[in-house]
């Protein structure tokens, strides 16, 4: 009898890492709070890049983005299909019965797109595609009752992306969050490189700039409402591994691709900017229940990437991955072996749509350090600034700190073989800068 366990991996798309009920009661998920309590939070968790297609890339990979080759979204400067085997084939080889279905958003090479027994690559806006995704999946847990294989279901969810249907015209409701972020009352955008100021005024910042609180209410309540659609569907889910009695012998692991700003800093969506609310995710880990009691609620401190996720998966299952940057967290949640290290973690981001923004950043537990191609710099004391409020990059006192991530960071791109000194940054519409 096989005894490896099932995996059941479920991702958003746009979550925070604060986007949660059991992080921040003005976030309704019921169904999040409860996996959290049955399993492990990573409370440090944080993906490669800050945009969808790369950000699953490494996520499907082990991989960062400057290795997958996708470097932006698909269809978007960069944005070539995924061309890599990914946990997939890997699980599919190990005689998994895999399937994928929802948002893919990383093309149709058909290397990269190997290794599914059943899938359905969907697109198209949450409203339409998350409750069939559901659907699926509530189908595939059905048939798979003594299957005598284990299985390995992957579900991607659009929500809370759908915030882009954000209505500027609607008031806020009386359930609108009463407070902004600190954040939002206090960063002086003028601080920060000038692209990000950009964003809001010329780009899709646009909908929002220059409104009143009461607007960025209305987008903190729409974006909410979202992220508790999103965990409506994965409640069904967790409630059919119930039904079917599936639960004590399945990995449970969810996540999401990136972050929103949500009104953090003035700023709202995506764009060319690495903050907190952008680079970091939520991830928490449910062991089969056979497991020890010792492995409900805990919260582990440990940086983890999402190049992790793939490397974890295959280690439950006694699967091979070809190659990967991330490591297992298997010590960090069963207590047994040789704990990864990281003494800080890389992000990459390269496009919107057209426009071509390089920039890179290194993050301590204690300072992160964002570098950009042509527009300046950015430095966070984290310790005594976690909001990242006041850009220290230019003041004399940090100038050792930013020296010695500056070289930390520059040895970890020739180390990745990492195209960032060569990468041409653009106007807004493609063309290259003057």
């Amino acid at each position: 009898m096989d005894t490896r366990p099932n995996i059941l991996f479920v991702f958003s798309d746009q979550q925070h890492w604060q986007a949660t009920g059991f992080m921040d009661a003005s976030f309704r998920t019921p169904h999040l709070d409860r996996l959290a309590a049955e399993g492990t939070v990573f409370t440090d968790a944080f993906c490669t890049t800050p945009q969808c297609s790369p950000s699953r890339s490494s996520i499907m990979t082990g991989l960062y983005p400057s290795t997958t080759g996708v470097l932006g979204n698909l269809n978007a400067a960069g944005g070539t299909p995924l061309a890599i085997p990914t946990i997939g084939a890997a699980l599919q080889a190990a005689g998994y019965r895999t399937a994928y279905f929802g948002k893919w958003h990383l093309g149709n090479h058909p290397v990269g797109t190997a290794g599914w027994d059943e899938c359905d690559f969907a697109a198209g806006p949450a409203s339409k595609i998350d409750p069939r995704t559901t659907q699926q999946a509530l189908a595939f847990l059905e048939s798979g009752r003594g299957g005598g294989r284990p299985f390995a279901l992957f579900l991607s969810y659009n929500n809370p992306h759908d915030v882009y249907t954000y209505d500027d015209t609607v008031p806020p409701s009386a359930e609108a969050p009463e407070d902004l972020p600190v954040s939002w009352r206090r960063k002086d955008l003028s601080t920060a490189p000038a692209v990000q100021r950009q964003f809001m005024t010329d780009d899709q910042g646009r909908v929002i700039v220059g409104r009143d609180a009461a607007a960025w209410r209305r987008y903190r309540e729409v974006y909410r409402q979202m992220v508790a659609l999103y965990d409506e569907q994965l409640g069904r889910v967790l409630d059919a591994l119930d039904a079917h009695g599936l639960a004590d012998g399945t990995l449970c692991m969810v996540t999401s691709d990136h972050g929103d700003m949500d009104g953090q800093h003035g700023l709202i969506f995506k764009g060319p900017f690495m903050y907190e609310h952008m680079v970091r995710v939520p991830l928490v880990v449910r062991l089969p229940r056979s497991q020890p009691a010792s492995a409900c609620g805990r919260r582990i401190g440990f940086p983890t990437v999402n190049i992790d996720l793939a490397p974890t998966l295959a280690d439950f299952a006694g699967a091979e991955l070809p190659r990967a940057h991330g490591a297992s967290l298997r010590p960090l949640l069963t207590g047994q072996g040789e704990a990864p290290q990281r003494p800080f973690v890389v992000g990459q981001y390269y496009s919107k749509q057209k426009w071509v923004n390089p920039i890179r950043m290194i993050r301590t537990s204690a300072a992160k350090y964002t570098t950009y191609r042509v527009h300046g710099e950015e430095l966070y004391d984290l310790k005594s600034d976690p909001d990242e409020i006041h850009n220290v990059a230019a003041e004399a006192a940090y100038a050792p700190l930013k020296a010695d991530l500056a070289a930390s960071l520059e040895t970890w791109l020739r180390t990745h073989d990492d195209p960032f000194h060569t990468q041409v940054p653009t106007t807004r519409f493609g063309d290259p800068l003057p």
